[in-house]
């Protein structure tokens, strides 16, 4: 390695910030940036973004990393962008500007509309053409809702004025200075308007959402020409050549590559994917089925289970309750006890996630007593992720895919207190990498697939090297003491709904 070897730029659009970080093709991070945004709330349950916060910080973050590269002579050979999947945009190709805030993947508005197509039987078209639920968490209602209440945006769709698409379609379409309108399969597979089965947008599922197919995007392979950009914007035109969303590209990065694979990436949400390789499987627990990868026109499908609230759980009792100043203190504080003394926080902040599906939710905190503090509530916060986790697995076990280690990532990786109790509540071996940047290095992964500078997933596959395993020491009766508490928590608060 020297340094006149090419890098891999990775923008790694996420929920909470936008980074950008070089990585060479060893896999060493030579330079990044990263900036947070602000959340917007305008009710309960509801979650928006400012789609232009969105393009300055990651304009920014790249900008800040190309240079700090060419300030160590390194060349920047090809761009891989990763994003946070199913939150939706639209906005006017004239002018470029979004007619209305991004909404989030966690957003419930559209809870009612997709009642009611359920209720009107529509769910089994749904689940057979897309792999996924009829559930407000994908992109087709957030999609519909826009157009149906911002002033004149029916009649702009219908004109051909509009476009749509999800975090990183917007991107590229900026980046690209309007030249390119396109996405990747994994990110078309998670809006509820692609037929999995034939690598399509799908007419039926459009018009049962109404949403104008002219507004979509051209879906083409994880490693594919997405286009170059405007030579302006990072000093010279550079190649975008990987595109995925971020929990297929931490699958990617973490080298789920043959089937049984399983990996679980905790950032604000956590998700859980394993690999069922050229076999799209169909869960009967309400699991998803989903695109792990496309590569060379051939789709590999992954089994996914999605948590809602992980990190985003830490945040609320760092910044809602003030139980700590800093995030990463949490692992100490919640060490600082043996267990929880009963307490259970079910997070449903914006509802629950697999295999619940349970919109209307609300998160709750039970089994508190006067012996109850900072350190036991923390400790169920923690605790929390692991026990959906656990309901994950459970989930997949009871379609008969069992699950005999799981690598992880994200920022909740770095907590030991959390993995041990992973590792014992799951039962199961769990695998932290000596690169914990999966989603960004999974980017650059494809970028460097679609220029060339990797022939094949085994190059990738090598470079994956395990840091810390951890297996489980608990047993049985405590384990069964503590799972049967949390399913009478969740139950608990499937039965309160909100006034």
């Amino acid at each position: 390695m020297t340094a006149s070897d090419p890098v891999l730029l990775a923008i790694d659009q996420g929920t909470s910030s936008s980074r950008a970080i070089a990585f060479t093709l060893a896999g060493e991070a030579i330079a990044s940036d990263q900036q947070a945004f602000k959340q917007i709330y305008p009710q309960s349950g509801w979650v928006e973004h400012d789609a232009e916060v969105i393009w300055a910080t990651t304009l920014s973050t790249a900008r800040n990393t190309v240079s700090a590269c060419r300030a160590k002579g390194r060349a920047i050979a090809a761009i891989g962008l990763t994003n946070q999947r199913e939150t939706t945009v639209v906005w006017d190709r004239r002018t470029g500007a979004p007619i209305h805030n991004a909404i989030v993947w966690q957003d419930r508005r559209t809870a009612d509309v997709c009642r009611a197509l359920t209720e009107a039987g529509h769910e089994a078209e749904v689940i057979e053409k897309t792999g996924l639920r009829l559930d407000p968490y994908f992109s087709a209602t957030k999609l519909a809702w826009i157009l149906d209440h911002v002033a004149g945006a029916r009649q702009a769709a219908a004109a051909g004025h509009l476009l749509a698409g999800t975090i990183d379609t917007f991107l590229i379409w900026r980046l690209t200075g309007g030249a390119r309108h396109v996405t990747d399969a994994t990110n078309a597979s998670r809006t509820a308007l692609y037929d999995m089965r034939h690598g399509r947008w799908d007419a039926g599922l459009c018009a049962l959402f109404n949403v104008p197919m002219a507004m979509l995007p051209e879906v083409l392979d994880c490693a594919a020409d997405f286009g170059t950009t405007e030579p302006g914007l990072l000093g010279e035109a550079l190649p975008i050549r990987g595109v995925a969303g971020d929990q297929q590209a931490a699958t990617i990065g973490q080298a789920v590559f043959q089937p049984g694979d399983v990996k679980s990436t905790y950032g604000t949400g956590a998700f859980l994917i394993q690999n069922t390789g050229t076999e799209l499987v169909r869960s009967s627990n309400r699991l998803l089925s989903t695109i792990a990868y496309q590569l060379d026109g051939q789709v590999t499908y992954g089994l996914e289970g999605s948590i809602l609230s992980a990190g985003s759980t830490i945040q609320w009792l760092r910044d809602g309750l003030g139980l700590f100043s800093k995030s990463s203190e949490v692992e100490a504080l919640a060490a600082s006890v043996t267990d929880t003394g009963g307490v259970y926080l079910v997070p449903a902040f914006t509802g629950l996630g697999a295999p619940w599906w349970d919109p209307d939710a609300r998160g709750s905190l039970v089994g508190l007593s006067r012996a109850s503090g900072r350190a036991e509530i923390a400790r169920a916060g923690l605790d929390s992720a692991v026990y959906q986790t656990r309901d994950l697995l459970d989930a997949m076990a009871a379609d008969g895919i069992a699950c005999g280690r799981l690598k992880v990532d994200g920022g909740m990786a770095d907590n030991a207190l959390f993995l041990q109790r992973l590792s014992d509540v799951l039962d199961v071996e769990v695998v932290r990498p000596v690169l914990t940047e999966t989603t960004a290095f999974g980017a650059a992964c494809l970028a460097g697939l679609g220029s060339g500078l990797f022939q094949s997933l085994d190059d990738i596959a090598a470079l994956w090297k395990p840091s810390v395993t951890c297996h489980p020491k608990m047993d049985t009766a405590a384990r069964t003491r503590d799972l049967s508490g949390w399913k009478s928590a969740v139950e608990a608060t499937r039965a309160f709904r909100p006034i």
